[in-house]
Order: structure tokens, then C-alpha cells, then sequence
């Protein structure tokens, strides 16, 4: 029963002919459930804008909106209308010969937690599976805010992809000689010469993972699934340009922009140094304002 044109609940039930007690029994009844159709309402428009989310992004999402769903109940309803999303398995072709004459470089990255950007980069290579071929993305992250500081796509596996990766990152990132390190596995990509030359002309220290231990470049293999499974796997390129646009668009707007990420606070990687940039500001004129 809807309150209109200023009326009270008394005279609206005494026009009514039913007893206040019974008015509110009835309310109590029906403002759950229209609060459930509301909140569902929501649920379905977050999860259909953004399809390879799951209940904890969605939830982040939600909290952002200034409304807080217990967990078990956004997976109860996100199932209820198939909104849970799904991984799909895909086959794997070698992206990595660490069977090479180069040398391996010792794991500087190991334990290492930046707390600024531009302290420790990951790279790594996967494949991108066209309509009647495969392509290669070569990308490298900041692993201080997860954000894409690097990219290539091309047709073949040699050291030139890695290093259109490696030269964007070199372009767009301010780094500062003998600051930071350069994480990746031992594949002949990383270790030949010219990749390790020009890391070194950069006064960047070279790493390598251990054999044998994928964990040691988890960050940038968390990546890889992450970009497989919200867009490689939701899109049939038509061929290469197709795929470097749409890839491009992704790495760029969605992840490095919008995507929450759980390991920072659910905050996108932008919004995440930003947000670092601002206390670091803080602290430098706290700190000048405290000297004699």
C-alpha cells in the first residue's frame, strides 16, 4: 500500500477498512521483497557491464554504490540468475625455451615487496589464438600496482617481441638508473643478448625465475589469466589488427583504468598509484614542514 497526496497511514487504513497492525504485517511482508527486487536490479546491471567479474569484484562494487550484501547472499543471487561467471579452458602452445646458451640470471625479485612504482617490473609472453592461427602478447607490469607499463602483439616468438614490450615501458615510465629490477622466467626471449643489453643501457638490474618454480613470476602469470579469461577468451579476433586494437583497448582502458583489483584494496592499478602519489606527496611536505 502506497502513502499519496499526504495522507497518514491512519486515515489511509481507516479508508481502507483494515487495522494498522494489519497494514504494517502487510508492509513487513512486501518491503523485503521489493528491497530484494531492487538489489537484484543492481546486481544484474553491474555483472552484465562488467561479464568476467566475480561476486567479490561485484561486491567491491556494490560497496562503491554505498550498499553492503553479505557475500553469501550476492552468490546465491548471482547464480540464481547464471550471472557467476565462467573460465574457460583453452589449449596452451609453448611460449617459453629455457633450453638456451644464454645466461640465467640469479631471482633478485624473490620476497622483494616494492613500496614504490618503478622499484620491480615483471614480463612474460603468452599466445593469443586468432581464427586460423596463433599470435603472441609480450607484456610488462609494474609489480607495485599490477598497472600494464609495457605491450606487444606480433606473429612470432622472437627477442624483437619482448623488447617492443620493453621499449614501450622504457618510453612512458620516468625510471632512475640502478633502481629497478627486471623480473622474468628464463626464456631465451630475457636472457638472450640484445634484451639484456638494453636493460643494462638502462641501469636496469636483470632476474630471473628459479627452475622449475612458476611462482616465482606469479604476478605476471596472474596477468595472463586475468586478460585470457575477461577478454582473449570472450572475443574471435579476426586477425592480428583486430586482436591488437581490442587487446590494446583492454590492457589500456579497462585493466589499467577500471578493473578492481583484489590485491589493491579493489582499486584499479591507476587508481592505486595515484592514490600512492598523494601520500607520498603528503609525507615529503609533512617532512619539510617538521625541519628547523
Amino acid at each position: 500500500m502506497t502513502l499519496s497526496q499526504g495522507h497518514e497511514v491512519e486515515r489511509m487504513c481507516r479508508l481502507a477498512e483494515v487495522s494498522r497492525a494489519a497494514y504494517y504485517r502487510d508492509w513487513q511482508r512486501r518491503a523485503p521483497l521489493r528491497e530484494e527486487t531492487e538489489l537484484r536490479g543492481v546486481v544484474q546491471r553491474l555483472a552484465l557491464a562488467h561479464r568476467a567479474y566475480g561476486y567479490r569484484r561485484i561486491g567491491a562494487l556494490l560497496r562503491r554504490e554505498g550498499r553492503v550484501v553479505n557475500h553469501k547472499r550476492l552468490v546465491r543471487m548471482m547464480r540464481d540468475d547464471n550471472l557467476l561467471c565462467l573460465r574457460k579452458p583453452a589449449f596452451r602452445p609453448a611460449t617459453t625455451d629455457s633450453d638456451h646458451r644464454w645466461r640465467v640470471w640469479p631471482n633478485l625479485a624473490r620476497r622483494m615487496a616494492p613500496m614504490g612504482p618503478n622499484r620491480l617490473w615483471v614480463a612474460d609472453i603468452t599466445y593469443v589464438h586468432l581464427a586460423e592461427a596463433f599470435v603472441y602478447l609480450a607484456v610488462v607490469l609494474d609489480a607495485f600496482s599490477r598497472k600494464v607499463v609495457g605491450w606487444a602483439l606480433e606473429n612470432h616468438l622472437t627477442a624483437t617481441l619482448a623488447l617492443g614490450a620493453l621499449e614501450m615501458a622504457l618510453r612512458d615510465r620516468a625510471i632512475v638508473a640502478g633502481e629497478l629490477i627486471h623480473h622474468t622466467d628464463r626464456g631465451v626471449q630475457y636472457a638472450c643478448g640484445d634484451y639484456i643489453a638494453r636493460l643494462e643501457a638502462a641501469g636496469i638490474q636483470p632476474s630471473m625465475s628459479r627452475p622449475g618454480c612458476p611462482y616465482d613470476n606469479a604476478m605476471a602469470e596472474s596477468f595472463m589469466k586475468t586478460i585470457k579469461a575477461e577478454e582473449v577468451n570472450a572475443t574471435a579476433y579476426r586477425n592480428i589488427d583486430h586482436a591488437r586494437s581490442a587487446i590494446g583497448e583492454f590492457i589500456e582502458d579497462v585493466y589499467n583504468r577500471h578493473r578492481l583489483h583484489s590485491a589493491l584494496d579493489y582499486r584499479s592499478p591507476m587508481e592505486f598509484e595515484l592514490a600512492s602519489l598523494v601520500v607520498t606527496s603528503n609525507t615529503v611536505t609533512t617532512s619539510a614542514n617538521l625541519q628547523p
